[in-house]
């Protein structure tokens, strides 16, 4: 018995007895009664998209100070905010802050290396900035300002500041775009801080750069990125020189990118990076930090919900820049960020606006499990 069309499965079951009808559906080949008006769907219609997750949604709630406030300085749009999260001068009457990279001291203490500049200059100050360490006992902050890193040398300037563990056991900083591209070393985080030399690239001695990352490689090798997104590495020291490795890895298309964040986690190299005229960063991943660097998508927009407290408020600054991630059990668990709340030409100096370091928690974990799902995945 064929059961081709809407009428004639109505016209059977109206005729048949009910146990009969039941009968004769068990009878029916599946692909007819897969058919069969009101008979379960074995596939849907449309098939539901899950859309991948990209880095921005790895930042986690963040545990503020106390209570919220609307009783700091900055803009009305940022929102009720912690004051005592990250580096800033609360008072808004001395300092900037700006740049931002943590590492965790032996004793449990947090270090953090960042550049501040006098607030009444306004934002345009940075240029004369200088490079400071400050210090706090919780990731998250409130992180004390323990002065210039290098008070003797150069008035302490220093722009573009980043900071790393050298496999000796000793620690770096680096310095950019207002300088050379100047190390200092120093075997304690609390100093004092001696001028190792300026890095130098292969074929390139007057080359001078901007927003350097550095990184010390698995092999023992650095590695850097800077602002026109190449990379380029050295096999002897940290000054180098260095061989870049090609042309930009950014992505194609993206105007106005800056502010490369480079390391490696979860068996992959990872780069953050900024561009800064839609406020929008992207996050990039390489298995040999070299080649085959792939555009993974958003990393933070500062009009979502990337700095958001336990209660559901949620901070909007307007500009969030130079990401640098801070590193604890081959894990990325923080993210430090500069933040300011007006538009930078807007900030004159003496108005209530201004710029800080902001940390915030991030599941390291997740993303690294994450990608290496992805990766394992049979490829279509």
């Amino acid at each position: 018995m064929l059961i081709a069309t809407k009428s004639q499965f109505f016209l059977v079951r109206n005729l048949l007895p009910a146990f009969l009808f039941a009968a004769l559906l068990a009878l029916l080949p599946s692909p007819i009664l897969a058919q069969a008006p009101g008979a379960a769907a074995t596939t849907p219609a449309t098939s539901p998209t899950t859309q991948p997750k990209t880095f921005i949604n790895y930042f986690l709630p963040t545990p503020p100070h106390g209570e919220l406030s609307t009783n700091v300085w900055g803009a009305a749009t940022v929102g009720p905010r912690d004051s005592k999260n990250g580096l800033e001068d609360e008072t808004m009457k001395q300092w900037n802050y700006w740049d931002g990279q943590i590492i965790k001291a032996p004793d449990g203490k947090y270090h953090m290396f960042a550049s501040r500049w006098n607030q009444a200059r306004g934002h345009g100050g940075w240029f004369g900035s200088q490079a400071v360490h400050a210090v706090s006992d919780n990731l998250l902050g409130p992180y004390v300002d323990k002065g210039l890193c290098w008070p003797n040398d150069a008035g302490g300037r220093g722009h573009n500041v980043t900071a790393l563990a050298l496999p000796d056991g000793s620690y770096a900083i680096v310095i950019s775009e207002t300088r050379p591209c100047e190390v200092y070393v120093s075997k304690s985080l609390n100093g004092p801080w001696e001028h190792l030399g300026t890095i130098t690239v292969d074929g390139d001695p007057r080359w001078h750069a901007s927003n350097v990352s550095i990184m010390a490689r698995p092999d023992g090798n650095f590695e850097f990125t800077e602002r026109d997104g190449r990379v380029f590495i050295s096999d002897k020291g940290i000054l180098g020189p260095y061989k870049a490795q090609g042309d930009s890895v950014f992505p194609k298309g993206i105007p106005n990118l800056e502010d490369p964040c480079i390391w490696y986690s979860g068996g992959l190299y990872h780069i953050l990076v900024n561009s800064w005229s839609t406020r929008i960063a992207y996050h990039l991943t390489s298995r040999d930090g070299i080649h085959d660097w792939t555009n993974r998508g958003v990393a933070y927009d500062p009009r979502e919900a990337i700095v958001r407290y336990p209660d559901g408020t949620v901070n909007h600054w307007n500009k969030v820049e130079r990401p640098s991630v801070f590193i604890e059990n081959g894990r990325v668990a923080a993210m430090t960020l500069a933040a300011i709340d007006v538009e930078k030409e807007q900030d004159h100096g003496n108005d209530g606006h201004g710029s800080k370091v902001i940390v915030i928690p991030f599941d390291g974990a997740a993303l690294d499990l994450d990608l290496q799902s992805s990766a394992d995945s049979p490829k279509p």
